[in-house]
């Protein structure tokens, strides 16, 4: 049985293509930013988490026309065209990208054309293309499949009788092990010296500055 081609679908037009040859491999890549922060007393900095960064996925496409005597870039075209801005949505389209149980909705972020073949006349017959594809999740659909058990706005609290920081961490994140960042925003060195009546800051989750990316106290 032939192995199944990977197919690039463009999502707003459903135009479907096949890439002529399967790549040899490809890498699914996926990162988080977190941001530090020194605490007097502490032996090292606590790490806030930041923002997940979106997957990419890598993969090296071969095409060759070397049988058939044509340009190999009227091949080459039909990916690296997924970087022109569509006139619709005045911006490069998303596409799918599908291959047995590799499923991605994406953008086209880079393509590096490599031609190693040509005819007489110049005309490349065989090319190497490196592509780099971004994952794409729109605001809507983020917040249908994310729960983000986490304060939406930063609030003001007064410590009762028998608080601690991990309880109000779990009244407000519904999390006890988040206390930190409470103890940061209040700079509280020593997580069991909250008194009754003491006025809190609790903030908002992530706990940092938009502008900076850093930690804000």
């Amino acid at each position: 049985m032939a192995l199944a081609k990977a197919t690039i679908t463009i999502e707003h037009s459903g135009q479907q293509f096949e890439v002529m040859f399967n790549p040899e491999e490809y890498s699914l890549n996926k990162d988080n930013n977190y941001a530090s922060q020194a605490i007097p007393g502490l032996s090292s900095p606590i790490l806030q988490f930041v923002h997940g960064n979106l997957r990419t996925l890598e993969m090296e496409l071969f095409f060759d026309t070397t049988d058939a005597r044509t340009d190999v870039r009227d091949e080459t075209k039909k990916v690296v065209d997924l970087l022109k801005i569509d006139s619709q949505l005045h911006a490069p389209p998303v596409v799918r990208v599908a291959w047995g149980s590799l499923q991605l909705r994406c953008v086209l972020a880079r393509a590096n054309q490599k031609f190693i073949k040509f005819l007489e006349d110049g005309r490349p017959t065989r090319a190497r293309v490196t592509v780099s594809f971004s994952e794409f999740i729109d605001p809507e659909r983020e917040a249908k499949e994310v729960n983000r058990q986490t304060a939406d706005f930063s609030k003001a609290y007064t410590v009762q009788p028998g608080d601690t920081l991990t309880a109000i961490a779990f009244r407000f994140y519904e999390d006890p092990a988040l206390w930190r960042p409470i103890a940061v925003a209040n700079r509280i060195d020593d997580p069991r010296s909250i008194a009754p009546g003491q006025a809190l800051h609790v903030p908002a989750l992530p706990f940092t500055d938009l502008a900076s990316g850093e930690v804000t106290v």
